[in-house]
């Protein structure tokens, strides 16, 4: 598949800066910026508005709570991670509210609630970082999660860092140019 790092097509601004950064600067995220990317979360489009997403999310001076979303994160996420000066742990209702029966699409509306936030970041000046790299099982040990939701990824949020922070093999990763698919690899004007 090709790949180009230089954008082909006029995009947003919002889209065109978006990274997923390891760098973060230690600088604390006021309250008021914390509450604006739950808001943008609040308007992302979700299937018979359901709105399925639930965030659980601590500073890292909120120590105890921190700590414990920080734990679950994979070895290779908590190397860098631990700068970081928000996590957030993103889950989905499994069933709907209003009718009964699960909830086919909420991975996929979370996934677009968490788009929205990322997005929101950027245009406060901040970055996300989402993650995969966890334990599901220790997830929902440290937290209690009821067996009602579905966890989704974490994300690791804050202010652009100082990439020379970083071990030597995520700094080159980190400097190195963004690089994404072209659209003829995967925008089809026909069927398969």
């Amino acid at each position: 598949m090709q790949k180009s790092h230089h954008v082909e097509h006029p995009i947003s601004e919002l889209i065109k800066n978006r990274k997923s950064p390891r760098a973060f600067s230690r600088q604390p995220i006021d309250a008021d910026r914390i509450r604006s990317l739950f808001e943008a979360t609040r308007w992302a489009p979700s299937s018979t508005n359901e709105q399925p997403w639930v965030y659980v999310y601590a500073t890292h001076d909120q120590t105890e709570l921190w700590d414990k979303l920080f734990s679950c994160l994979n070895e290779s996420n908590k190397v860098w991670a631990k700068g970081a000066p928000l996590l957030i742990l993103s889950l989905a209702r499994k069933n709907f509210t209003r009718y009964p029966g699960a909830n086919a699409h909420a991975m996929y509306d979370l996934g677009g609630a968490n788009s929205f936030l990322s997005l929101q970041a950027v245009e406060l000046g901040m970055q996300v970082r989402q993650m995969a790299g966890f334990s599901y099982e220790k997830t929902i040990e440290q937290l209690n999660i009821p067996d009602t939701y579905e966890v989704g990824v974490f994300m690791a949020v804050g202010y652009p860092g100082d990439p020379e922070t970083l071990p030597e093999k995520l700094k080159l990763r980190e400097m190195a140019p963004r690089e994404r698919f072209l659209q003829n690899e995967f925008v089809m004007n026909h069927i398969f």
